[in-house]
């Protein structure tokens, strides 16, 4: 009988934080467009919106952050480096702006997201999508969350 050809196998453990923390960001997304929204047709609806996808966003964002946090401490985020650093830090400040933008979309009326709130929700966007670079080299191009 021959010997059988041995594969190096590769299992994948996935973080816990990731599907919390693509719906938040789903959510910030959501708050730019209906800040747009709102800023073209000044129609109260599409503030309440802002203000509801905002709040989901960060409520879903701070659990998440937490699920991340304990991922590291408890080992399942494996080869953590620089750049999967940076990712996690861009996030958090991601958070402290939208938070930011929470409390400005608490306002009354127009001022709730012109002209602050909407550079704000840009400004989330932006650190996000810069985060989500970082993310997805610290993912697949550094092996973050694999075992040999």
């Amino acid at each position: 009988m021959t010997d059988p050809i041995m594969y190096p196998v590769r299992l994948v453990r996935p973080p816990l934080f990731l599907p919390l923390w693509h719906f938040a960001v789903a959510c910030f997304i959501g708050t730019m467009i209906t800040d747009i929204t709102y800023f073209r047709t000044a129609e109260i609806m599409w503030a309440d919106f802002s203000a509801w996808l905002l709040t989901a966003g960060l409520v879903v964002g701070v659990v998440a952050a937490i699920l991340c946090l304990v991922d590291f401490f408890i080992g399942r985020l494996v080869g953590v480096n620089r750049l999967s650093v940076v990712y996690v830090l861009g996030n958090g400040v991601g958070l402290v702006i939208a938070f930011f933008n929470a409390l400005i979309h608490s306002r009354d009326a127009w001022t709730s997201v012109v002209p602050m709130g909407l550079v704000l929700s840009a400004a989330t966007l932006v650190v996000l999508i810069l985060g989500g670079v970082m993310g997805r080299a610290a993912v697949y191009r550094r092996d973050l969350g694999v075992v040999e």
